[in-house]
């Protein structure tokens, strides 16, 4: 399967065994092929995708890599958006989902979309979030953002349903929207290291 994997992208793999250099025993009883794992920010020599296994408790999580041709189906944040796709959720009645609800009814400048547990629910329909669960999203950022408007999604969330983390994406990494606004900095993840900037959009900060 051809396409751009990006951090945050969920993925299906076509094989048990695509998953390469896994430790953690209890991958064995919970992840199958039915499953998605999600790619991670990382750099891997041989070319593999370096992604993460969820598990059924808030606290498994493992770290592995496939080969891009194990790759099967992707689903893209922004892919589980829709207002007929969250409508259709068995979870619509959730905090979480709510919010994401709320957000696309409104036009917004850039493209978004959920990440997260919550985003692991709405691909797979299964019920890794509840009441008291956060929201994870994610803004498409590959030029720069009038901080305006950003600050106006921010203020719109800071009165959510739920607790809501906005991480930015911008080429040169990804960063942590609240701090960025708060600080006027932020920890830029990277794909090698995290480094604190001002200028997020600059590759060489």
């Amino acid at each position: 399967m051809t396409t751009t994997l990006r951090p945050h992208d969920l993925i299906w793999l076509a094989a048990r065994d695509a998953l390469e250099g896994v430790t953690e025993s209890w991958v064995d009883g919970v992840w199958h092929t039915g499953l998605p794992v999600v790619v991670r920010r990382d750099a891997d020599e041989n070319g593999r995708i370096p992604v993460g296994v969820r598990g059924l408790k808030r606290d498994q999580c493992a770290a592995a890599r496939v080969k891009p041709a194990c790759v099967t189906r992707v689903v893209s944040p922004e892919d589980l958006v829709s207002l007929t796709d969250l409508l259709r959720s068995p979870f619509i009645t959730q905090p979480p989902v709510q919010v994401a609800f709320q957000l696309a009814q409104q036009p917004w400048p850039w493209t978004w979309g959920v990440t997260g547990s919550t985003g692991y629910a709405l691909a797979t329909g299964v019920p890794v979030i509840h009441a008291d669960s956060n929201l994870d999203l994610l803004i498409r950022a590959p030029l720069r953002l009038p901080a305006a408007e950003l600050e106006r999604w921010a203020k719109q969330l800071r009165n959510a349903l739920c607790c809501v983390d906005t991480q930015v994406e911008t080429p040169a990494g990804g960063f942590a929207l609240n701090e960025w606004l708060r600080d006027g900095k932020a920890l830029l993840k990277t794909h090698t290291e995290p480094r604190l900037v001002a200028d997020p959009w600059n590759r060489e900060a």
